[in-house]
């Protein structure tokens, strides 16, 4: 009977999984749209390569690494297969001008919010990022980019210096790259590739770099002939999306560490971003993980949403919004790849806000109101049905507590249809939050006494372990609860749970880690750890 029982619970689990999964599938392919993903490199690719190539340096070049926004561009050599000579070059300065002009316009937003330049926590000589011409002894930069026979054009001198110390984190240059071991690729998209790394064997850091292989030099490169502009156009969006992660500081943004301006294969100042280190998304995984982990993971990206609503720079649109642009750190959810952020806004007319307006996803539409000649919180509406499609409706309802479960329900269906804003959905979940950590979830009905149970202090079951799911361990029945109440609570309404574990670990709410355990053979000496065993009735 025992043996019958446990093969029916582990097919019902299994089916469970399974629907999950299919539904997990089902919903991403009609939310995704065709855009690449992360894919592996192919046989003999290029981290030895690009292990090499990180530490040539010029002949001569000082320590202090130097960020070129732009320079006049000068035909390959080589003309390769470059279509209509004039014309498709121009065609490609003007790319180069208006991804130029992008980073100039963060630019000089970053600097507005800093009047003066001057941290008076800093030395004078910190220089932000991106100052394409700093003055002298911390005279405030002047931007002075502009076109030499149509090209885009910067002062060599133009560059920013090294930054000297800052409290926020480490500041890292060329000079940091010198000590990198460790290097494994991890992936690319259209314009990166990116590399785990460690420098001077300590810091685990990531390594973004414009992939030379990749769709975007290989189709421009095929189209304009011209290796090197190609090169520069996709540059800056690497560049773009330094200057945003040195914006839009917060802690559900990945930190921008410091970044590397060399010559490396032949190909004049290539950049390198050096960034914090993080976990890129299983959703299959997340998927079986316990709930409260999934609830810091949506709670953390409501979090970053209301932050983008508001930022420095206005409203914020993560354009290519998809679980890929995402990485975990220490359990927080962070977004990273932010080249395709836009804090443009729609404009709008009362005669064409029907279709100026109007919000378009794979499942369904949404037209927003017009007013004042713009759409009305665009932004924010496409970031939050995003979040809806993406992490909400997988991530939040499955295996809650039964109280939050209503409350979870009405997040789900309000960004959903639209119908709140991300200040209400924040404070929605910021509720749900309070109730879980302050145990208000709690059935009042569970008052399971102890005296059925034997305590015994410092004492922990190396084995006997029950089966779970989800578990916050795979080969044994771990999970948060949030005071003895409950604990007995899931003993008792287990058949085969006859003793439980009260470790000294807590997770990031306060909730206890707890063992489950089918029996006490076994019961070992651990300092810090209390024991229930279950008495015979």
């Amino acid at each position: 009977m025992f043996l019958l029982e446990e093969v029916m619970k582990r097919r019902r689990r299994v089916v469970v999984v399974a629907g999950l999964c299919l539904s997990f599938f089902l919903g991403t392919w009609m939310n995704l749209l065709p855009e690449p993903g992360l894919e592996p490199r192919p046989a003999g690719g290029s981290t030895d390569q690009f292990y090499r190539e990180k530490h040539t340096r010029r002949a001569g070049e000082t320590g202090d690494s130097r960020l070129h926004v732009g320079e006049s561009l000068e035909p390959a050599s080589d003309s390769g297969t470059r279509l209509d000579s004039a014309g498709s070059l121009h065609e490609l300065e003007l790319q180069i001008r208006e991804r130029y002009d992008e980073v100039l316009r963060y630019r000089h937003q970053l600097q507005a919010r800093r009047p003066g330049h001057a941290d008076p926590g800093r030395p004078m000589e910190r220089r932000r990022l991106m100052d394409l011409e700093p003055g002298d002894g911390g005279a405030p930069a002047r931007a002075t980019g502009g076109t030499v026979n149509g090209q885009v054009h910067g002062d060599p001198a133009a560059l920013p210096r090294r930054p000297t110390g800052t409290s926020g984190g480490p500041v890292l240059g060329c000079g940091s790259m010198a000590d990198v071991t460790d290097v494994e690729y991890l992936g690319s998209g259209y314009t990166k590739a990116v590399y785990r790394a460690a420098l001077n064997r300590s810091l685990s850091v990531a390594l973004k770099s414009v992939d030379l292989a990749g769709h975007d030099m290989e189709n421009c490169a095929r189209r304009y002939g011209d290796t090197a502009a190609c090169y520069r156009l996709s540059s800056f969006k690497i560049i773009k999306e330094m200057v945003l992660m040195e914006t839009l500081q917060h802690p559900n943004v990945l930190k921008l560490y410091g970044y590397c301006y060399q010559d490396n294969g032949g190909i004049q100042e290539t950049v390198t971003a050096i960034t914090e280190l993080g976990s890129p998304l299983e959703m299959i995984h997340l998927l079986q993980t316990p709930w409260e982990q999934r609830l810091r993971i949506c709670l953390s990206l409501v979090r970053l949403l209301y932050f983008l609503s508001r930022s420095p720079l206005g409203s914020v649109s993560l354009l290519d919004f998809r679980p890929r642009q995402f990485v975990l750190v220490d359990g927080q959810l962070k977004v990273t790849d932010l080249d395709d952020a836009s804090t443009l806004e729609a404009p709008c007319t009362p005669l064409t806000a029907g279709h100026a307006c109007t919000l378009l996803f794979p499942a369904r539409n949404f037209t927003l109101r017009c007013s004042r000649g713009r759409c009305v919180s665009i932004n924010e509406k496409r970031n939050l049905y995003n979040a809806y499609r993406f992490f909400f409706t997988y991530l939040l309802p499955h295996s809650a507590p039964s109280a939050l479960r209503p409350l979870l329900d009405n997040i789900v269906n309000a960004t959903g249809e639209l119908r709140w804003g991300v200040q209400k959905t924040l404070s929605k979940m910021e509720e749900v939050l309070h109730l879980y950590r302050t145990g208000r979830y709690l059935l009042q009905s569970l008052n399971h006494s102890t005296t059925g149970y034997k305590e015994v202090l410092d004492s922990s079951i190396p084995e006997q372990e029950v089966r779970c799911w989800p578990s916050y361990q795979h080969d044994a029945c771990l999970l948060a609860v949030f005071d003895l109440r409950e604990a007995l609570s899931l003993c008792e309404s287990h058949a085969h749970c006859h003793a439980f574990v009260f470790t000294n670990q807590t997770t990031w709410t306060g909730h206890h880690l707890v063992y489950f355990k089918s029996g006490w053979s076994g019961l070992s000496r651990a300092f810090g750890q209390l024991t229930y065993i279950r008495l015979a009735s």
